[in-house]
């Protein structure tokens, strides 16, 4: 490696920090730089160009009905949940402006296995909350037990082998959180 300084990239990744919906405001993404995220989150590794994710906005009203859905099946499943416990459900999706789901259409295939197709939606995720992050905004990639929950998933539209590899809650903050302890290289590294 050179002495030259860090280019835009890389001081991007090095300072890229999630922060949480409850401190995002608006405005969020306008229609123009939703279309271009989208389409940056989509340039990613796609073992036989199968493109196994889709995407599914909320926006607007869309995080209102959102919040409804898993108010009523978070109420159904846990029947002796407090009131305030149904409503942060009722909310999880109102407070960024803006919340992208990518699902996962990982399937049988005969050459590629669905492993890697979930290995790229999981990319398009990590691509997403970068691309966010370059154009001025702050990002979250959650999952949660609505990322699994089959009438959840049933009620946003998905189909009975599609997934969420993650809601990417997308919107503007005040002040970025400080960063947090990162992994220990000399334990995570080995060389063969």
């Amino acid at each position: 490696m050179t002495d030259s300084p860090k280019n835009e990239t890389i001081q991007l990744l090095a300072t890229r920090r999630s922060a949480p919906p409850m401190q995002m405001r608006g405005p969020g993404p306008d229609e123009a730089e939703l279309r271009e995220l989208l389409t940056l989150a989509s340039r990613v590794p796609d073992h036989g160009k199968l493109t196994p994710w889709r995407f599914i906005i909320f926006e607007g009203e869309g995080r209102q009905r959102a919040g409804e859905i898993l108010a009523d099946v978070f109420a159904k499943r846990e029947p002796a949940a407090e009131a305030q416990r149904v409503e942060t459900e009722r909310a999880r999706f109102a407070q960024a402006p803006l919340v992208v789901a990518v699902v996962s259409r990982a399937a049988p295939h005969v050459k590629i296995p669905e492993w890697e197709q979930h290995l790229t939606a999981g990319a398009v995720c990590m691509a997403l909350t970068v691309a966010a992050t370059a154009m001025g905004f702050r990002t979250v990639w959650i999952t949660g037990w609505a990322a699994y929950d089959r009438e959840v998933l049933t009620r946003f539209g998905l189909a009975e082998h599609e997934r969420i590899a993650g809601y990417i809650h997308i919107g503007r903050v005040e002040k970025g959180p400080e960063d947090r302890a990162r992994p220990d290289l000399d334990a995570l590294v080995t060389r063969f």
